[in-house]
């Protein structure tokens, strides 16, 4: 008899902003093969969501199935964004506020939860804990959290907030299980919300190996002149520190003059970001290309002579295995959740751009070492995977069924 199970989250590809959506996609993916049903519900009114690969488990049944919940709700969205959000939206009945509109959002979870059949509950992160809650009192179903990222992450040491926290907070405290996407994120949760160890499993992250594309092709111009790319991928916000990329790109330069840094994404720090460059004299050897996705994305890995996350505080991070997986040898912040599971890796601290600019130095000048690092780190990616993921996330559902 199969599982099902009614999951809530609040992006998914190819309308996804960061790592969380493709996160959701990566598991959901892994647990239809496993034949689990899974009921997804969104906030959004997106209707080009790519769920192709749910439809391929059996020419008569569909494995999955997507609730869209018409709602301005968006990832990473702050009360401004947020009003700013609705302002374009007159006449439609939206909260008035961001939490107004998580509460909402809540209601309709334990509505649509009573009209549903399925055996477990499984909510992704704050926005959808509410959702989870009232899922689990209205139908007394078990309820299963999972914290990408807490808000301890998200604000990068400079303070929280509070109304966003006792959210968190809720929802671990009401769920049955709570799953973390690293030990690094299980000692936040335990230290700062007091929630039981033997509550929380890890389950880390994954990558396909078998959907990158390893070949080259439209290589950049910068490269045919016989320079180096370090790259940086992801939300150019306080959590995944973008100044100290910057710092250590100036330490860099000062050694070598045939280096680029590129930044890949975009964020509240964007301005400021491109201002410390021009104060620090190194415009000309920095690249700002916006948020990519897909082919552009695999592009820059592939055009990358090596890739840095030097994330402030990162509950796990993706994009180092998607370098790899595109053949580039990557530098991580010891401040994350992949350093536990990536061994064939350079890390560092976060603050500490000296010996980061050290590191990224010695990848680029000393091709045997970038070689390594590659060769070997391709290997361990097949231990990372979703399917790997996945099996943990049914043995926990089983747990809590029997």
């Amino acid at each position: 008899m199969k599982t099902k199970v009614l999951m809530f989250g609040w992006e998914f590809p190819p309308h996804n902003s960061g790592g969380l959506g493709t996160a959701c996609q990566g598991l959901t993916k892994a647990l239809v093969a496993e034949k689990i049903e899974i009921t997804f519900v969104l906030p959004k009114k997106n209707k080009d969501i790519d769920d192709s690969f749910l439809r391929i488990i059996s020419p008569e049944t569909s494995y999955m199935n997507f609730h869209r919940f018409d709602s301005p709700l968006s990832p990473y969205l702050g009360s401004t964004e947020y009003f700013r959000a609705i302002s374009f939206s007159p006449g439609l009945v939206y909260g008035q506020s961001l939490f107004e509109e998580v509460l909402r959002y809540a209601i309709y979870g334990g509505n649509l939860a009573e009209r549903e059949t399925f055996d477990i509950i499984h909510a992704h992160d704050w926005l959808s804990f509410g959702a989870g809650i009232k899922a689990k009192e209205r139908t007394g179903k078990q309820l299963v959290v999972h914290v990408h990222a807490t808000e301890f992450d998200r604000g990068g040491g400079e303070g929280i907030d509070s109304r966003v926290y006792q959210i968190e907070k809720e929802g671990m405290e009401k769920a049955d299980k709570v799953i973390v996407v690293s030990a690094f994120t299980k000692n936040i949760v335990i230290e700062n919300y007091g929630i039981s160890p033997e509550k929380i499993v890890v389950v880390h992250n994954g990558i396909d190996c078998f959907d990158c594309d390893f070949t080259s092709k439209n290589i950049h111009k910068i490269k045919e002149k016989g320079n180096k790319i370090v790259l940086f991928t992801g939300r150019i916000t306080l959590q995944k520190g973008p100044d100290y990329f910057i710092r250590s790109a100036k330490e860099v330069l000062s050694c070598m003059d045939n280096v680029f840094f590129v930044l890949c994404g975009s964020g509240d720090m964007e301005q400021q970001i491109m201002e410390e460059t021009a104060k620090l004299g190194i415009s000309d050897r920095v690249l700002f290309t916006g948020f990519l996705r897909g082919e552009r994305l695999q592009e820059m890995y592939r055009l990358a002579d090596l890739f840095v996350m030097p994330s402030v505080s990162e509950p796990f991070g993706i994009t180092p295995l998607e370098a790899l997986a595109s053949g580039t040898p990557v530098l991580i912040s010891k401040q994350s959740g992949v350093s536990e599971v990536l061994y064939h890796a350079l890390k560092v601290d976060f603050w500490d751009t000296r010996e980061m600019a050290n590191k990224i130095i010695s990848a680029l000048q000393y091709s045997p070492l970038s070689q390594c690092l590659c060769q070997e780190g391709l290997k361990e990616l097949p231990k990372i995977s979703w399917k790997n993921a996945a099996r943990k996330c049914i043995n926990i559902y089983t747990s809590l069924l029997s």
